[in-house]
């Protein structure tokens, strides 16, 4: 299982990006909620959309998550 995060921060368009651990554009620390450990991408941004009804996966760590 991979680790997955949810930036606080929206992104120009007002989505928030989930990202894998380990991904080049994860927000520090303070920027970022740690969503879980899940099989897929797909379960995080489920996960994600709890925090953030417009969250979207990564355009580099998760393009097959990605909804765009």
């Amino acid at each position: 299982m991979v680790s997955y995060y949810v930036s606080t921060q929206p992104q120009p368009n007002g989505e928030h990006a989930v990202h894998r651990s380990g991904c080049e554009q994860l927000p520090d620390e303070p920027y970022r909620v740690f969503l879980g450990a899940f099989t897929d991408c797909h379960e995080a941004v489920l996960s994600a959309k709890r925090h953030f009804p417009y969250a979207n996966g990564c355009t580099r760590c998760l393009q097959e998550c990605h909804t765009g």
